[in-house]
């Protein structure tokens, strides 16, 4: 599985965008990607409180006495599901494509010299979405490092 990101410059913000391929329909990934206690697993800091709908809100908790919560801004049953947290915007779109559905992962920001650990722990954490919509155990590779080196050099002179 490759499913490497990308950076992109948005007229002073940055979007990394990620492809997977899952050999489900959308609407299975779609069910998993907006279940509570599957997007805890593979989403960072996720309390598993959720609240879908447009204008509801995702709870979160980092661990360390920062909680906040997240407003959800886009909601198309089984196509898309988009939130802002802080700042920052995650936009999930599904598509159809030969047998099973396309996922657009796009993580819009601002701080670009943060771009290289928010790729490498993005592409960790779609890794892990990958095994929960296709049945298998979450097993986090101890890849960072590895992801890191990667993206620093894919996305040289981006951050």
């Amino acid at each position: 599985m490759n499913g490497y990101g990308t950076l992109h410059d948005l007229n002073g913000r940055f979007a990394l965008k990620f492809e997977r391929f899952f050999p489900r329909n959308p609407e299975e990934v779609f069910r998993v990607i907006t279940n509570p206690s599957s997007f805890s697993q593979w989403y960072p800091f996720a309390t598993g409180e959720m609240d879908l709908r447009l204008g509801g809100e995702i709870a979160f908790d980092d661990g360390e006495g920062t909680t906040y919560t997240a407003t959800v801004t886009e909601l198309e049953k089984p196509y898309s599901y988009g939130f802002r947290e802080v700042d920052d915007l995650i936009n999930i779109s599904l598509r159809e494509e030969d047998k099973g559905c396309q996922m657009t992962f796009t993580h819009t920001f601002d701080d670009v010299s943060w771009a290289v650990n928010t790729a490498a722990g993005w592409h960790r954490c779609l890794d892990v979405l990958h095994q929960i919509v296709n049945g298998q155990p979450v097993k986090w590779k101890d890849n960072s490092a590895e992801l890191r080196d990667y993206y620093r050099e894919a996305l040289d002179g981006n951050s």
